[in-house]
């Protein structure tokens, strides 16, 4: 057997992935584009890191647990962070782990390749720059200039310097332009959760605002919205309940489903439930993204406190809260489930997708970038979109205390058309709205550096040249020797 192994082994590399040796048929094609998703999942959470570093980097949330328990999520908290870090290294390498399997699909699908019916070939390719593009959005707003790779390479070609972060954004315009001309405007059937035009021009808009292509931005998030394809949900939690997370504000999300084999449920519900739950108890809300959340004139709280996050005197779930949970006060409710559809027996198996893009943050890119390009009046119309859909939560959902009823002076129209003060009112209301989302680190550090230091004055080794972005990790630069040390 030595000798046998030896002989398979220890031959000269004769080539590389043939791309028509898979890509032979339809059915082939979507395989191939369907592993590309995978990387997107929360089935394991402890390599898929970007609620560590979208959020336990910021104002939002601490870790939770005990300080030994993800040492390593603890030092992104606190920005005692080196190369070696887990959640660093674990972004990367999943996320380009997605980058390469969009590639093994651009490469197998030319136009030359005739085995593939056209109208397949056409989505399948889309469908992978359009995730290519997401991953690399994702890759560059966290580790800034990275490598950039667009097909599958020799080892040789893998020994590639850092591009500026201006090229990575480039290629995702690239990307997402390409995927826009191909996709559908929408999907049906077993075909729900793969990308969509939307969801292609949502993420370029994206793009565009953290670009500060303003004008762009504007037009593309409208864009969006001309489609006609989404709306707001009446209430602001259905985006988050089993039972209606495919649903018409959704414009891309990461698809889990319970109690399949092999796994593929959302494993951030253990990782997020109290611990007497048979969670882990991480990711604790902060008394400072509490209290962003408005209330009206006769102390009524913006509905989506509650339904983001669970605190004392507010049932949590179909539980009653217990403050021993916390040690900020609060816990997450976003990406976890009751008791009664999650039992303990099966708590690592959540069957909520990640809502990685939705309309709401869609009319809020739209109300930024008209008021960062002067339109100031205009951008009202999109905010108030989002504030009237979320104080009118009281008319829809009959769990609300005060339901049937808007409480008075509860998230009125913003009236203001003072370009700064409105700044600061659009902030606030990203903030509320996409809670716990995995967002709000990207978006201090792109409001600028005054604005950074002041969110995280509470984090005295954070500083914004040094920390703005993660380090790329070590065990890439240990294998990819055009990066320097």
């Amino acid at each position: 057997m030595a000798s046998g192994c030896k002989k398979a082994l220890d031959q000269p590399v004769l080539g590389q992935y043939q791309g028509d040796n898979f890509f032979t048929n339809d059915a082939n094609a979507k395989l191939g584009v369907n592993a590309a998703y995978a990387p997107l999942t929360f089935t394991d959470p402890s390599s898929n890191t970007l609620w560590v570093l979208g959020d336990l980097a910021s104002d939002d949330a601490i870790k939770g647990s005990s300080d030994g328990d993800q040492g390593d999520f603890l030092s992104i908290q606190n920005f005692n962070i080196n190369p070696a870090n887990s959640a660093v290294e674990g972004l990367w390498k999943r996320y380009y782990d997605g980058v390469f399997k969009c590639n093994v699909v651009t490469d197998g699908l030319p136009a030359s390749n005739k085995a593939v019916s056209d109208a397949v070939k056409n989505d399948v390719v889309g469908q992978a720059e359009f995730l290519r593009a997401y991953y690399y959005f994702n890759l560059t707003v966290v580790y800034g200039d990275i490598p950039l790779h667009l097909k599958v390479e020799t080892p040789e070609e893998l020994q590639s310097p850092a591009l500026p972060q201006a090229q990575i954004y480039a290629q995702i315009e690239k990307d997402c332009t390409a995927a826009i001309a191909v996709l559908p405007a929408s999907r049906t059937g077993a075909d729900i959760g793969r990308a969509t035009k939307g969801a292609a021009l949502a993420l370029l808009a994206k793009t565009y605002l953290f670009e500060k292509k303003w004008a762009l931005a504007a037009s593309t998030a409208k864009a969006v919205e001309d489609l006609g394809v989404y709306s707001l949900l009446p209430v602001f939690a259905d985006n988050f309940r089993a039972a209606t997370k495919n649903n018409s504000e959704a414009v891309f999300s990461v698809l889990h489903t319970a109690g399949l084999v092999p796994f593929q449920g959302n494993n951030l519900n253990a990782w997020f439930a109290p611990r007497p739950l048979n969670g882990y108890g991480f990711y604790l809300p902060t008394q400072s993204l509490v209290d962003n959340f408005e209330t009206g004139t006769t102390g009524a709280v913006d509905p989506r406190l509650d339904y983001s996050i669970g605190r004392a005197g507010h049932p949590y779930f179909d539980s009653a809260f217990d403050p021993v949970w916390t040690t900020t006060g609060y816990v997450s409710k976003k990406h976890t489930q009751p008791l009664s559809e999650v039992p303990v027996s099966t708590r690592g198996d959540g069957n909520l997708n990640y809502q990685a893009i939705r309309f709401s943050e869609v009319l809020l890119i739209e109300a930024e970038a008209l008021n960062e390009a002067g339109n100031s009046a205009a951008a009202l119309v999109p905010l108030n979109k989002v504030r009237k859909r979320a104080r009118e939560s009281y008319l829809y959902d009959s769990s609300l205390r005060g339901f049937g009823t808007v409480p008075a002076g509860l998230l009125p129209d913003v009236t203001i058309t003072d370009q700064s003060q409105l700044r600061d009112a659009i902030r606030r209301e990203r903030r509320s709205e996409l809670a716990l989302e995995f967002h709000r680190f990207f978006d201090i550090i792109r409001y600028g550096t005054a604005y950074a230091s002041s969110a995280l004055k509470n984090k005295p080794n954070f500083s914004y040249t040094t920390n703005q972005f993660f380090p790329i990790p070590e065990s890439e630069r240990q294998t990819n020797f055009k990066l320097g040390k």
